[in-house]
């Protein structure tokens, strides 16, 4: 049942993005690919966050999405895949996806992490047959202040969550209705 979700979902955004003459860098199908954007991913976040490093160390869990791509004319879908890293090795592979409807035009793509910062928090999301940001668990997510600095009152919370591109934090953004699933590969 998941995989023709995941199978809508990717449809949906694919067909979305080229509507609005969007250009993407391509869905991932592989661990070799998958595993090589998430270095990537995370060597751009350690750019962007400032003390990035230490705080994934920190973390029990880090489930990192390189490429979450968004799209929407009216109805809009989200998808992506990614991997989780406990002690820095990836031990599984997941999808996101989310649907929205509403004024909204175009897409993106964005790079999205969730830091699990306590076993508990990471054990609840491992044991779940699939995960809801905003059902299943709270994420909170982190904004950054001058010069890369993260918001200290977020590092609180048991799960934090970033959104971000090449270019930088992604500011105005919510994880909130975002399915997690794990996935074979």
């Amino acid at each position: 049942m998941f995989s023709m979700r995941a199978k809508l979902g990717g449809a949906m955004v694919a067909v979305v993005m080229v509507l609005t003459g969007c250009t993407t860098p391509g869905v991932a199908t592989t661990k070799t690919e998958i595993d090589a954007n998430i270095r990537s991913t995370l060597a751009t976040f350690d750019r962007t966050v400032g003390g990035g490093n230490e705080l994934r160390n920190k973390a029990a869990g880090v489930l990192v999405f390189p490429d979450v791509i968004k799209g929407g004319i009216g109805l809009g879908a989200e998808y992506g895949q990614g991997a989780l890293m406990v002690g820095g090795q990836i031990v599984d592979y997941y999808d996101v996806y989310a649907g929205s409807v509403g004024f909204q035009l175009g897409g993106q793509v964005r790079s999205q992490m969730i830091l699990f910062m306590d076993r508990a928090s990471l054990n609840n999301f491992r044991s779940s047959e699939g995960w809801e940001v905003g059902v299943d668990g709270s994420v909170a997510v982190v904004t950054i202040g001058v010069g890369g600095a993260v918001d200290s009152n977020s590092l609180q919370q048991p799960v934090l969550g970033f959104i971000f591109s090449n270019k930088g934090l992604m500011y105005n953004l919510t994880l909130e209705g975002s399915k997690i699933h794990k996935v074979n590969r």
